[in-house]
């Protein structure tokens, strides 16, 4: 990884846009090239390695968008017709016979000679079976034309396409089994600090739960991230540069707990002895510290270590870089504006992400903004945005990101 320098004069934040434009840039020169071949079952929340290119016209003929009956226009003087043949979807129908029509079911091919399909409501049949077509009807009413939705040699999905149920779906009806997927990013998760141990064990003096390793390793799970749990890191040196240097085998080495100048961080020593650190102080709130940078060539980004500086910052910065070294293009999430049902008295200097939800159409925010309360999160429905130097009053505009756009 190259290095990215600082952002600017001694102690300036750098802004969030900013932040993202380096990784991003850092990502792209370390796109994963490697990729394996999947059941079409199993490429869910995968990423697509090679255009998906269409192999048939689809529809392969064309066919009715109705029940009801197909016939040649021309044929038609208004009198009631007989029926000649009945064709179901799946059969091969035969050319229609001159001054008849075909009862014909949904997704059937329109037999040949037949240019119309009028839908049965707008029919009466008569004792004898035949049809008397009763509405005004034109050529090429209810039928899919062959090739409608895609034909041979177009592009269907483009490579770098995150695949969903949709995408399984649309690769399946033409005739996919398999696709070619990008290989899973591996990330390797670890905290760092004495004071944490982990859920299920006594808290002693000064200690706290490891939350953010938890939230962590699921949330990259459900980014379609191989994760290597890494655990806690010790305040020791020894130990810190043992346990880097078994992570070799990966493409990230993400840590939480920060990493500052302070005697005691051992992260900070060991990066910067074998690797190389940058600090950056970024113009948001909650999450203003972030390192990167890297160990015996492995990236290393180092979140913030409060709760809720941990989510908005990997929601904000490490997704977005994940998805690009996966060849995603389009990684950032959506947004929408919203009237602020709140008042924002005074303007700050560093863009912030207030835990949201919507109620009435209206942006409220957590009682609680602190960076520590994970509890904002769950309560919130995404993440309201005030952008530096802004005051608000009730009914403002303010863009609003909801976390579903960020947890996959």
């Amino acid at each position: 990884m190259n290095p990215v320098g600082k952002p600017g004069k001694t102690g300036s934040l750098m802004p969030v846009e900013a932040a993202l434009a380096r990784l991003l840039e850092m990502a792209e020169g370390s796109r994963i090239v490697e990729s394996e071949c999947l059941p079409l079952a199993q490429v869910q929340g995968r990423v697509l390695a090679q255009d998906l290119v269409s192999t048939l016209d689809l529809p392969p003929w064309p066919n009715s968008a109705m029940d009801g009956y197909a016939l040649n226009l021309a044929d038609w003087t208004g009198e009631p017709m007989p029926v000649s043949q009945k064709i179901f979807a799946g059969q091969a129908p035969e050319p229609l016979k001159p001054g008849t029509c075909a009862r014909i079911f949904t997704g059937a091919p329109v037999p040949a000679g037949a240019d119309c399909v009028e839908m049965q409501e707008n029919v009466e049949i008569h004792a004898d079976e035949r049809v008397r077509f009763i509405e005004t009807m034109v050529a090429g009413q209810n039928i899919r034309p062959q090739g409608q939705e895609t034909t041979v040699g177009e592009l269907v999905l483009a490579a770098g396409t995150r695949l969903g149920p949709i995408e399984q779906g649309l690769a399946a009806s033409l005739g996919c089994a398999e696709l070619e997927v990008v290989r899973r990013v591996r990330v390797a998760v670890l905290s760092t600090g004495n004071e944490l141990v982990e859920p299920g064990t006594t808290l002693g003096p000064g200690q706290i739960y490891n939350s953010n390793r938890v939230l962590l390793c699921s949330w990259l799970q459900r980014l379609g991230c191989e994760v290597v749990d890494a655990g806690i890191l010790p305040d020791d040196l020894y130990i810190t540069r043992e346990r880097l240097g078994e992570l070799q085998n990966v493409d990230l080495i993400l840590s939480t707990g920060g990493v500052s100048v302070g005697e005691a961080d051992f992260l900070g020593i060991a990066l910067r002895e074998e690797g190389e650190l940058t600090l950056w102080k970024l113009a948001i709130k909650p999450g203003k510290p972030l390192t990167v940078g890297h160990f015996r060539g492995v990236p290393v980004i180092g979140l913030p270590g409060n709760p809720a500086s941990t989510l908005v910052t990997f929601a904000l910065l490490t997704r977005p870089y994940l998805l690009r070294r996966q060849g995603v293009q389009d990684v950032e999430p959506l947004k929408f504006s919203v009237p602020a049902g709140f008042v924002w008295p005074q303007a700050g200097n560093r863009r912030e992400f207030l835990r949201g939800r919507l109620e009435q159409g209206l942006g409220i925010i957590y009682r609680n903004q602190s960076s520590g309360v994970l509890r904002s999160a769950a309560w919130a429905e995404g993440l309201v945005e005030v952008q530096e130097g802004r005051v608000l009053a009730k009914g403002d505009q303010v863009p609003f990101i909801p976390l579903s756009e960020l947890l996959d």
